[in-house]
């Protein structure tokens, strides 16, 4: 099992928490669009004709609880079914929703594990399945788009805040249309009238989105804010000559993308993680692409892959920051698919400092580490292969590679290879993680948690533990770290800790 929860991400891809709403279910963000309407009424069925989109709401009786869906299986999380079943279901969601420090990518990847996995709800689940919003809202504050959509897909978007948090994700990644053409054939999502005039005008029935918008203008349904905007998103001509709007004071991705449609595009790095897909697409600048997938790279949320892709996809035409580290990697890449050791020699150290300049140390790795191992490198050409190699998922056959070396990088062998008690240390860092790894015990709280059929909770709590370790209390370091080798998570431990000993990172 020792590998499994790591290599379970290679296959589906992965900030902070936002705030929540005072007057919000604590798994709701504050930057979803207003999309559904959140107390919807039974209404008569719609009349032909009639511009108001209809408001209705159907609620299953012994719904059962969408806490179960998942899209990894046991067999290849290596987490049991019931890692949830003993919990109560208030303290997970508080436990997933809380704010995180900065995660190393290994604490990102086992949480998104946890998020990810198929598992039995809760003892005390109700219908709503408020563990399984909760495991997707944490999903969109990571910027894990992709596997957010997946999870809601896989569910179905049957139900208002479903439907909310998928047009999102739809808005965000280009896919509206079918969001949209969902909204149209299911009204127990209950679209509110900017959804809806949005969507008619997507699909190209601008008549029926004019009439609904001067319906409701009438009947105050709108404010003057949605007014103005939805006006210029359907007749940009009449903003010709005007003044671009003010930036809202809150923005959704409904109100992103048509601010997006009149020309008013607004930036992103200001803006929640997950807006940085939107910088993605085609339709966007190379520079702004870059920055977005370097962005998202860095916290885990797109796959290396896609980082690489926007690093070579054209050549340079400027020169400082971005600019710099996009020839970097492109020198760097030519010369590792040429196979020219000299040539490898004297662009890996400007690829690897354009890596840690970006912090995307650990997708750099992802990519080169392992064919790094095979190449006739010579002097500091061959030490940084070997680092980048201990941030690679092969970081244990690089280790076992390198037995001879001494010194700092034979405490890093140690821990790839998950001895670090057989090397003499005494910086307190180092002595935190020996100790986790040389008999001492996790905390008795988080022991019974996972004995008692709560070992989800317990993992949970285990990197918030290790967030505080990060945060300079090394006993916490050795707490988590214990933890998660005591109940099989032995990779992640050792992952977490070359991590913390090798990348350059402030909490």
């Amino acid at each position: 099992m020792k590998h499994l929860v790591l290599a379970a991400l290679t296959s589906i891809i992965a900030s902070p928490v936002l705030s929540q709403a005072d007057d919000k279910p604590l798994s709701a963000i504050d930057w979803l669009s207003e999309s559904v309407e959140t107390e919807p009424t039974v209404a008569e069925p719609p009349i032909v004709g009639n511009a108001t989109p209809p408001n209705i709401t159907v609620t299953p009786l012994d719904q059962p609880s969408k806490d179960v869906v998942g899209l990894l299986p046991s067999n290849v999380t290596g987490l049991p079914r019931d890692m949830w079943a003993a919990s109560d279901e208030d303290t997970l969601v508080t436990l997933i929703m809380a704010k995180q420090p900065e995660m190393l990518p290994a604490m990102q990847d086992l949480l998104k594990v946890l998020l990810l996995a198929e598992a039995d709800p809760p003892f005390d689940a109700g219908p709503d399945g408020a563990l399984f919003l909760a495991r997707v809202d944490k999903l969109l504050d990571l910027g894990a788009l992709q596997p957010a959509q997946s999870l809601i897909e896989r569910a179905e978007p049957n139900t208002g805040p479903l439907f909310r948090r998928w047009f999102d994700v739809a808005l965000l990644t280009g896919t509206e249309n079918a969001a949209c053409d969902h909204m149209d054939n299911n009204p127990v999502v209950a679209p509110t009238y900017s959804a809806r005039i949005f969507c008619l005008a997507r699909n190209g029935d601008w008549q029926t989105a004019v009439l609904t918008l001067n319906t409701h203008r009438v009947l105050g349904d709108i404010t003057p804010q949605e007014e103005t905007l939805i006006t210029r998103f359907l007749d940009p001509e009449l903003a010709d000559g005007q003044e671009p709007l003010d930036p809202p004071a809150r923005i959704s991705p409904l109100v992103f993308r048509m601010h997006e449609a009149i020309g008013e595009r607004l930036n992103t790095p200001s803006l929640p993680l997950a807006f940085a897909h939107a910088d993605l697409g085609s339709t966007t600048g190379w520079k702004a692409q870059l920055e977005a997938a370097e962005r998202l790279a860095r916290h885990g949320a797109v796959s290396e892959n896609v980082l690489q892709k926007f690093y070579t996809a054209r050549t340079p035409a400027a020169s400082g920051g971005i600019w710099d580290r996009a020839e970097a990697i492109q020198r760097f890449d030519t010369a590792m698919q040429a196979r020219n050791p000299n040539a490898i020699g004297r662009a890996l150290p400007g690829a690897w400092g354009a890596m840690k300049e970006a912090k995307t140390e650990v997708a750099f790795a992802k990519i080169y580490g392992s064919d790094l191992q095979k190449l006739p490198l010579r002097g500091v050409a061959t030490d940084m292969a070997f680092t980048i190699g201990l941030l690679s998922p092969d970081y244990e056959g690089v280790a076992l590679a390198a037995s001879d070396r001494t010194g700092a990088d034979a405490f890093l062998v140690a821990i790839a290879r998950g001895v670090p008690q057989e090397v003499s240390v005494g910086d307190p860092l180092e002595l935190a993680i020996q100790a986790a790894f040389n008999g001492a015990s996790p905390p008795a709280e988080l022991t019974s948690l996972a004995e008692n059929g709560k070992l989800g909770e317990a993992l949970l709590r285990s990197i918030a533990v290790f967030g505080q370790g990060y945060d300079g209390d090394t006993t916490a370091i050795t707490d988590a770290l214990a933890l998660m080798r005591s109940v099989g998570m032995e990779g992640v431990a050792r992952q977490a800790a070359l991590q913390l000993m090798i990348l350059e990172r402030s909490p």
